[in-house]
């Protein structure tokens, strides 16, 4: 009896030796699935990418941004193209101007109206002269804030009409060079800023289309109370069409007596996605029936017709 006992024993505390076995492998592989998974030399996440240098402020620009940081270089404006830079009170071109900033703060009441693109059909229109002079237009209301932006990255003249530095600029924001107070002048005029066409580059229209260009607009909008962008004429190239989608609306300058009518018909037809505030007629006699008609006219002296843009 004591034999069978012992082997009974035996074979108990084989059972109990092999349970317990059979415990300590199943608890094996649930231990080292509950490690961390940096423990886990095959499922290590891929490393976070290093920020890049130079990278825009992801807040919005603020009026103290402005204020603070932003450079002054001190402009030298050419006042040949300038209607706001002489004397006399008699001149038709400031009122003109004047008249053409009523008809947009008109607009404004109705629909959401911040950012403006002024574009032409085609070069030698007078776009940029519009651009400057409404510029300056708008700031002369007190406590405005204008953002003045040259996307014209393949002929940019406003530099040129303000005595403004042209680098660093729009241009080089977009390539990821620097960030928007960079890229941002002040002028001597309160509320006036300026930023310019930046360093010249080969592929404009991949700058000007891509979501930086966007993201660029949204973020600087809270600074200022209107922004008016210059763009390359929109029929030759694409760039005034995909900016024309970023803005709230577009202001379409036409020569009188030079653009024809099919161009101005085609150049409308390019911004049917975008909504077209208005023509501005350059360079139309004030003795004529357009000065009849037109109220927002650009009568220069004799200046438009000088400016090739």
């Amino acid at each position: 009896m004591s034999r069978i006992h012992e082997a009974l024993k035996r074979a108990e505390q084989e059972k109990t030796n092999g349970q317990k076995a059979q415990d300590q492998a199943e608890r094996e592989p649930a231990q080292q699935s509950s490690q961390p998974e940096s423990a886990l030399p095959n499922f290590l996440p891929p490393s976070p990418i290093a920020p890049a240098k130079n990278q825009p402020i992801q807040k919005p620009l603020t009026a103290e941004d402005l204020r603070t940081k932003c450079r002054k270089p001190g402009w030298n404006p050419d006042p040949s193209f300038l209607v706001f830079s002489s004397s006399n009170p008699l001149i038709p071109g400031p009122e003109q101007f004047r008249t053409l900033r009523s008809r947009l703060y008109r607009i404004r009441e109705s629909q959401p109206l911040q950012t403006v693109l002024i574009s032409s059909a085609i070069p030698a229109e007078g776009k940029t002269l519009v651009a400057t002079n409404l510029a300056h237009a708008m700031v002369r209301q007190q406590g405005c804030r204008v953002l003045l932006i040259d996307a014209d990255l393949r002929a940019p003249r406003v530099h040129t009409l303000l005595g403004a530095p042209s680098n660093p600029g729009l241009a080089d924001y977009l390539q990821g060079g620097v960030s928007e107070i960079d890229v941002i002048q002040r002028g001597h005029e309160e509320g006036f800023y300026f930023i310019p066409a930046g360093t010249h580059v080969t592929h404009p229209s991949e700058l000007i289309s891509s979501d930086r260009m966007r993201e660029f607009i949204e973020r600087v909008k809270p600074a200022f109370d209107w922004i008016l962008i210059d763009s390359s004429p929109v029929l030759p190239v694409a760039d005034a069409t995909v900016l024309g989608g970023m803005c709230d609306g577009v202001l379409l300058v036409v020569r009188a007596n030079s653009t024809p009518a099919e161009t101005c018909r085609k150049a409308a037809r390019e911004f049917q996605d975008s909504q077209i505030l208005g023509v501005v007629l350059n360079s139309a006699d004030k003795n004529s029936e357009y000065g009849s008609y037109y109220a927002g006219n650009v009568y220069g002296s004799g200046h438009a017709s000088k400016l090739k843009k």
